[in-house]
């Protein structure tokens, strides 16, 4: 259910993105974390947007301006807005570990973005909320309202106190989009079964980070993302 013209999420992408840093100022790249969160990120967009011309889907990434931020934060959590921003918090650092596993979890957030992911839920909470599809009148009226719901529809909603996990097609989809992503970009698509079982361990303790609420995961999970690996070697370029 992707109502939403992608322009206008792409545009009212930015303005959030925009939003986001001035309450939350993002490292400078002389920070070693930053800079390789935009190495990172920058080899992933690379990789996306060959594998979407490879497979037919340029339009896709039509308009996206890639930027990647690390936050200061001790939040467990990262995000992909429609245009290519994304938000990496420092706190997901000690769980990801390394690159690979940044690469990973990067990839696995862009892909909720170029699969639309953010868009059909955004569409289904516009429908559920007017009971009709009027962007031009939710952000004429209701500004501050579509923000929240657009944070919230592509996993950003914790400091707004809502949490919407993906579902679970989704949530595979994003796995194994961002296994080939990662894949592309010369990051070994193997260890993305390690950052989740990290994730897990992290879990059981007496509150569960942001990100796992969001992208909840499970022994099943992590058993088709160890399936997928094959598959993904086949784009593994060292």
């Amino acid at each position: 259910m992707n109502l939403l013209p992608e322009s206008e999420l792409i545009a009212m992408g930015l303005t959030s993105y925009q939003q986001f840093l001035g309450q939350n100022p993002p490292l400078n790249t002389s920070d070693p974390n930053a800079y390789m969160v935009k190495d990172v990120g920058t080899k992933i967009s690379i990789a996306v947007i060959n594998y979407m011309r490879q497979n037919g889907f340029s339009d896709r990434v039509k308009g996206y301006k890639w930027e990647f931020s690390l936050v200061n934060s001790k939040e467990i959590n990262a995000w992909c807005l429609p245009g290519g921003k994304v938000v990496v918090y420092s706190g997901l650092l000690p769980v990801t570990k390394d690159e690979t596993g940044l690469a990973f979890v990067v990839g696995h957030e862009i892909a909720h973005a170029v699969a639309r992911h953010g868009n059909e839920r955004m569409s289904q909470m516009l429908l559920a909320q007017t009971g009709s599809i009027v962007l031009d009148a939710a952000l004429s009226t209701q500004k501050a309202e579509t923000h929240n719901l657009l944070m919230q529809a592509y996993g950003a909603g914790a400091q707004l106190g809502v949490i919407l996990p993906f579902s679970r097609s989704h949530e595979s989809e994003a796995d194994k989009l961002g296994m080939i992503f990662m894949a592309m970009a010369g990051y070994d698509p193997a260890q993305a079964p390690v950052v989740w079982e990290r994730m897990i361990i992290i879990n059981t303790g007496t509150k569960p980070p942001e990100f796992m609420s969001t992208h909840p995961a499970d022994d099943k999970r992590i058993k088709a993302i160890r399936d997928f690996v094959p598959s993904a070697m086949k784009y593994y370029k060292k």
